[in-house]
């Protein structure tokens, strides 16, 4: 393995934890990728009226997340239909609206699900970059501070039959990104700076066979999958942690060389980001049957069920990923059962049912964990192993993107619009 890429990972994720507080929210799920923000003062009650600094109007239909790197806001959007794609960026500070930059045009959009955009997954950024896709219809590098296109892939043949959900993550020079869609499914690293191919690897999995249920051989969600993967370290060795349909994937990150693979058949199109701690790796196996399993990062070749710790199999989210919190997890699933978890062993501590439906994931700072619905609600709740609301919070269109955090911040998108929610001074 690269001895360079193995140091960067480790200090990709030894920082985490020191950029947390920062103003600095880089990608899906944040700083870890786990939802996670070392903030302080963040605000738990607010409405249209109180705790907002600005709201901005964004155009389009987008379901991706904002990211914000310095006095930055980015997020991606597009048209209705699919025909046009942008990216928008918005001062941290006022809201306005900085750059509205129009990547690409797409003759003829592929069909999505009516549940879905055309600009679902969430842009990664750095300093003087953000990396842009929208699955096949294209990916673009843009220079932050003067809205250049540096590069862009148009390449990437894949059907995403449903739309496209993953988003991308930065390891070291690579961009990384999976495709899974209905008729290719592979994992892809691109040269950051260059945006050149550096590996691919095409799932493992035989899909043919695994069609329970009574599903046809070319039923396109069985291969379907909206992921976003995770570098993670073990026994100082990082590992790509990649969820597709059917199966979660180990991967060297610098070669794509497949490590495992472990299966579950009676599900599909994993959707949720994983998380992890020092001993196990925890996910929900997608649509269908799905369940949460807490997993040793450990073996080679295809795994079995000797490798899983254990598996809970009610009120476990489809969309939404997870949390872990210290030796516990939250979990709340689409339609709205809030649980709280032992991570060592999977009993519940509590579970209650709050209000509306649920695709965001949830995020948690300061003891706290904020749950946004597709309703426009936000409810806070004490991170806790008993059950503890704090606030139900109010906007008026419903949530779809998850949280973002800078500063004392919450960084809201609405489905319509773009929110700063802070206390006053």
């Amino acid at each position: 393995m690269n001895r360079i890429l193995r140091i960067a990972a480790i200090a990709i994720i030894g920082m985490s934890a020191a950029v947390r507080a920062g103003q600095n929210w880089p990608q899906f799920r944040g700083p870890d990728g786990q939802g996670h923000s070392d903030a302080l003062d963040l605000p738990v009650t607010w409405s249209e009226q109180t705790n907002i600094v600005w709201k901005t109007p964004v155009h389009g239909r987008a379901w991706s997340s904002p990211v914000v790197w310095a006095n930055q806001v980015w997020v991606s959007t597009a048209t209705e239909d699919g025909k046009q794609l942008f990216a928008v960026c918005l001062d941290l500070a006022t809201g306005r609206i900085i750059r509205d930059i129009k990547l690409f045009d797409v003759a003829k959009p592929q069909s999505i699900h009516a549940f879905n955009s055309y600009a679902s997954p969430t842009p990664v950024i750095e300093q003087g970059r953000i990396y842009v896709t929208f699955g096949s219809p294209g990916t673009a590098c843009v220079d932050t501070q003067t809205g250049a296109v540096l590069w862009d892939r148009r390449d990437f043949v894949c059907n995403h039959f449903r739309g496209a959900g993953s988003s991308p993550i930065i390891y070291g020079n690579l961009l990384i990104m999976h495709f899974d869609g209905s008729d290719h499914q592979f994992v892809v690293a691109l040269d950051k700076q260059t945006g050149k191919t550096v590996w691919r690897t095409e799932r493992s999995i035989d899909f043919q066979d695994l069609n329970s249920e009574g599903k046809p051989k070319d039923d396109g969600d069985w291969r379907k999958a909206f992921s976003t993967p995770l570098v993670a370290v073990f026994n100082q060795q990082p590992i790509l942690l990649s969820l597709g349909s059917k199966a979660l994937y180990a991967y060297q990150p610098d070669t794509g060389n497949e490590l495992w693979r472990l299966e579950y058949r009676e599900c599909y199109s994993g959707s949720t980001r994983p998380v992890v701690d020092s001993n196990f790796i925890y996910y929900c196996t997608g649509f269908s049957r799905g369940e949460l399993w807490a997993v040793r990062p450990e073996g080679q070749g295809v795994l079995d069920d000797s490798h899983v710790v254990w598996k809970v199999k009610r009120d476990v989210p489809v969309k939404p990923s997870i949390l872990l919190i210290g030796q516990s997890i939250f979990m709340i699933d689409d339609n709205g059962a809030a649980t709280w978890l032992d991570a060592k062993t999977g009993k519940r501590a509590w579970r209650e049912r709050l209000e509306g439906h649920y695709s965001a994931s949830p995020v948690c700072a300061e003891g706290r964990i904020y749950c946004s619905s597709e309703e426009g609600l936000t409810t806070v709740l004490e991170a806790q192993p008993t059950f503890n609301g704090l606030a139900t919070n109010r906007l008026d269109d419903g949530f779809m993107a998850s949280p973002a955090i800078a500063g004392k911040a919450l960084i809201l998108r609405t489905k319509t619009s773009l929110y700063r929610v802070e206390k006053p001074d």
